[in-house]
């Protein structure tokens, strides 16, 4: 594998670990916190819970090109402008569901 990075393993886990250990515990919350929600399953049919769970199985896959892969699971993969917006804020994940 050619080398890209100018740090070594070691330089980069010394300067990263403790903000990425941070960030997978937020992920952790989010998760316990969507499983202990009042409607219990029901983030799991959402779009952008979807997406997630794809992207959380390409971290978890190994391999390489995760940013790329990842930024195309949020994505909006279609080249037709739309006639006009449909919602007044980004919603984080294309929906597939809701049509051009």
């Amino acid at each position: 594998m050619e080398a890209t990075c100018p740090l070594t393993s070691k330089q980069i886990i010394d300067e990263y670990f403790i903000e990425n250990r941070t960030r997978l515990l937020d992920v952790a919350a989010f998760l316990d916190r969507l499983e202990r929600s009042s409607d219990g399953d029901a983030a799991d049919a959402d779009f952008r819970m979807e997406a997630f769970y794809r992207a959380l199985r390409i971290l978890s896959a190994g391999g390489s090109d995760k940013i790329e892969q990842i930024q195309l699971v949020f994505s909006d993969p279609t080249t037709e402008p739309k006639e006009k917006l449909d919602t007044k804020s980004a919603s984080g994940a294309w929906n597939p569901a809701a049509g051009r």
